[in-house]
């Protein structure tokens, strides 16, 4: 089930204090209405009542997608207590199949839930960002240190004239921009991670980001 409860947070204007509604966990079977909450954003928005300031809270919470059998913890400080991890993986094992991921902010939050209902594997999606950023600064030197920096979230798949593609968006000058990325180079990379089963990590919850990928392919 979901769990709610009430928290202090200080508004970033005028500095006042608000009590607010948090979700300590997200069960979408029982509320599916919240996964539109969290995808564009809502869910982490609230409004100051003193200024109007609309502020990001940042928070803890476990989202759980039965159907699909994925949970992805929300953990901004990126420390979980190692007994209350292995609870849940030990649970999640014995229903068999689950995908388990911590995440850092709502940004890796939203792109996982849109990867997995996808059906994707977030590992090669994180690898086909890697090898695609790699081609763009080997053809143009003089934006790497950009491309490099530049954060690539996956958006959705998209088929055109039978070529199927995953499309990626980036921020750039002020602005949001899109990329397309051959499906093929998406199966190269689970093919490449299949081969290397030693890269997968060994924790319950997985932390499959840029920093991981980085990691093993240096």
């Amino acid at each position: 089930m979901s769990i709610t409860a009430k928290a202090n947070a200080a508004c970033s204007k005028c500095g006042e204090k608000s009590e607010i509604a948090v979700y300590k966990s997200i069960n979408i079977s029982e509320n599916p209405e919240l996964k539109d909450k969290i995808r564009n954003g809502s869910m982490f928005i609230w409004k100051c009542p003193h200024c109007g300031q609309a502020n990001l809270a940042r928070y803890e919470t476990l989202y759980h997608d039965p159907e699909k059998k994925v949970m992805i913890w929300l953990m901004p400080s990126g420390e979980l207590p190692e007994s209350q991890m292995e609870a849940i993986a030990n649970h999640t094992r014995a229903m068999g199949g689950y995908k388990l991921r911590m995440v850092k902010d709502v940004g890796e939050l939203m792109e996982k839930i849109l990867i997995f209902d996808a059906g994707m594997d977030d590992m090669a999606v994180e690898m086909c960002k890697y090898v695609t950023k790699m081609e763009i600064m080997s053809k143009n030197r003089n934006s790497a240190a950009e491309t490099a920096s530049a954060a690539f979230h996956f958006h959705h798949i998209e088929e055109t004239e039978g070529e199927k593609f995953l499309v990626f968006i980036y921020p750039s000058a002020g602005q949001m921009m899109s990329l397309n990325i051959g499906f093929n180079v998406y199966e190269d990379s689970l093919g490449i991670i299949s081969r290397n089963p030693d890269i997968v990590p060994s924790e319950p919850f997985m932390k499959i980001s840029q920093d991981w990928i980085s990691s093993f392919m240096k």
